[in-house]
C-alpha cells in the first residue's frame, strides 16, 4: 500500500525544491505527477511554484471549498491518470482536504507527498499541519539552522519596523523581508527585546 507523506519544514529548508525535484524524479522515471497548491499561496503568481533557489512549476490551483476526492475522480474519468500528488504549502490546505487526500491513499493507492509549514510565527499549529500529523502515514522534518547555528524551529515574524513580533494574523504571506526561521532561544530573546512579555509568549 501506498501511503500519505508530511515533510515539513520552517521557512527557508528548501522544502518546495524538494517538492519539485521529487516532482522532476518521477516524471523522469514516466510517472505522471499532480502538482498542487492552496490558492492562498500567491506570492508567485496564483499558479505559480517557485523555490528561493530558482525552480519552478505550474500547479492546480486548490481553493479551500473544493472537495480533492472528487475533482482527483473527475480528473481520472477525464483520462488524466496520475500516478502521485505532490502538495506544496500543504498548511494551507483544510482540515477536510487533508482527510479528503487521505481518503485518496487508501482508495486509489497512489502516494500523496505533502510539504508544508509546521507551525506559524506563534508556534502554533496549522489546520493542514495539524490534520497531516493527524493522519500520515509517514512524517519527516526538513532541517534547518539558525543563525546562531543551532537548529531552526520558529518562523519569526517581522513588523514594519523590522522587529521580530508576536501580533498579527495566522496567515500573512511573505519571504525573507518578513519572515527568519530562528531556534526558540533567539526567537524568545527577541521577542522579550521587543516588549513581549513571557504569558504573552507562551
Amino acid at each position: 500500500m501506498n501511503k500519505l507523506y508530511f515533510k515539513y519544514g520552517v521557512m527557508g529548508s528548501s522544502k518546495t525544491a524538494q517538492a519539485l525535484m521529487t516532482k522532476f524524479n518521477y516524471e523522469e522515471k514516466g510517472s505522471k505527477v499532480w502538482l498542487i497548491k492552496p490558492a492562498t499561496d500567491v506570492r508567485d503568481g496564483l499558479q505559480l511554484l517557485r523555490s528561493r533557489i530558482g525552480l519552478e512549476a505550474n500547479a492546480f490551483v486548490v481553493p479551500p471549498e473544493m472537495d480533492l476526492k472528487e475533482m482527483f475522480s473527475v480528473l481520472q474519468m477525464d483520462g488524466a491518470v496520475y500516478d502521485v500528488i505532490i502538495a506544496d504549502e500543504a498548511q494551507f490546505f483544510t482540515e477536510k482536504q487533508i482527510w479528503q487526500l487521505r481518503e485518496i491513499v487508501s482508495e486509489y493507492n497512489i502516494p500523496v507527498m505533502c510539504f508544508g509549514l509546521r507551525t506559524d510565527f506563534r508556534c502554533r499549529l496549522f489546520p493542514g499541519s495539524k490534520a497531516l500529523f493527524q493522519v500520515a502515514d509517514d512524517i519527516v522534518e526538513i532541517k534547518s539552522v539558525c543563525n546562531c547555528g543551532h537548529k531552526a524551529m520558529v518562523n519569526a515574524r517581522f513588523d514594519e519596523n523590522g522587529k521580530v513580533t508576536f501580533d498579527g494574523p495566522q496567515v500573512a504571506l511573505g519571504g525573507n523581508d518578513r519572515y527568519e526561521s530562528m531556534c526558540w532561544t533567539c526567537w524568545r530573546k527577541a521577542l522579550r527585546e521587543n516588549g513581549f512579555t513571557a504569558i504573552e509568549i507562551g
